[in-house]
C-alpha cells in the first residue's frame, strides 16, 4: 500500500446485498461536499456480467475518480461468486491478501481512504483470506459495518462486530424505517444493551470519520 491517507475506513457488511456500496458512497459524498479529499478502493470485485453498474462505478461516481482507479482492471471478475472463486471459475490467476494490499495506491493528500470489502466478514476475498483478514492487514482507523435493519440484525451484528475487534466499529442499520417496530427494537437493543455505536442509514452521511 502506497501513500496511506490521513485516515482509513473499511466498509464491511454482515452479509451480501446489505447496501455496503450505497453507505460508502453516501459517506464519501458527505465528506467531499464538506471539502474533504476522499478516495475509494475496492481491492477486488466480482459481479454479474449483465449488470449495468458495478460497485467500482458507484464508488467512483461518489469520489470523482475513475472506476479503474477504484478497482484495478485485472481485479474485475464478471462472475457472481466471491472474488477468488470468480477468478478460479474464469481461469484467472490466484491472488493473496498481500497482493490486494500491495496494489492499493492513494492520491497524495487524501483525508479519507475508504476500502470496501466483498460479502460478509468471513466471505473469501483472496485465496488466503477473507474480509476480516484484509481489514486486519490494513489496520483501519474505523470499520463501518453495514447491516439490514430487519429481522436477524442482532445476531448478524453481534457476530460481525466481534470478528473485527479490536478495530473501532460503527454499525450502520441500513434501510431503516422508524415506523417499523422491529427496526426500532433492533436499534435500541444493539445500542442500549450491547452498547454498540449505532447509526441508521438515513444519517450515515453525518458519521464522524475525519476529525
Amino acid at each position: 500500500m502506497t501513500g496511506r491517507p490521513e485516515r482509513v475506513a473499511f466498509v464491511a457488511g454482515t452479509g451480501t446485498a446489505v447496501g455496503k456500496t450505497w453507505v460508502a458512497s453516501e459517506v464519501l459524498r458527505g465528506l467531499r461536499a464538506g471539502g474533504r479529499r476522499v478516495s475509494a478502493r475496492k481491492p477486488a470485485q466480482s459481479f454479474d456480467g449483465a449488470e449495468a453498474s458495478t460497485d467500482a462505478d458507484m464508488l467512483a461516481a461518489a469520489t470523482g475518480e475513475s472506476p479503474h482507479e477504484v478497482c484495478p482492471p485485472h481485479r474485475w471478475y464478471a462472475r457472481a461468486l466471491a472474488p477468488p472463486m470468480a477468478a478460479a471459475a474464469l481461469g484467472a490467476p490466484t491472488f493473496s491478501i498481500a497482493d490486494l494490499v500491495d496494489e492499493l495506491a492513494w492520491p497524495d493528500g487524501t483525508d479519507l481512504g475508504l476500502v470496501e470489502g466483498a460479502g460478509g466478514p468471513r466471505s473469501p476475498i483472496a485465496a488466503d483470506g477473507d474480509n476480516v483478514t484484509l481489514a486486519c492487514a490494513l489496520v483501519p482507523d474505523l470499520v463501518l459495518l453495514v447491516a439490514d435493519a430487519g429481522l436477524g440484525a442482532i445476531n448478524a451484528v453481534r457476530l460481525s462486530v466481534h470478528a473485527f475487534v479490536p478495530a473501532p466499529v460503527v454499525v450502520v442499520l441500513n434501510r431503516y424505517d422508524d415506523n417499523d417496530a422491529v427496526h426500532r427494537a433492533n436499534r435500541d437493543w444493539l445500542g442500549d444493551r450491547d452498547r454498540f455505536d449505532i447509526v441508521v442509514g438515513t444519517e450515515v452521511a453525518a458519521v464522524r470519520i475525519v476529525p
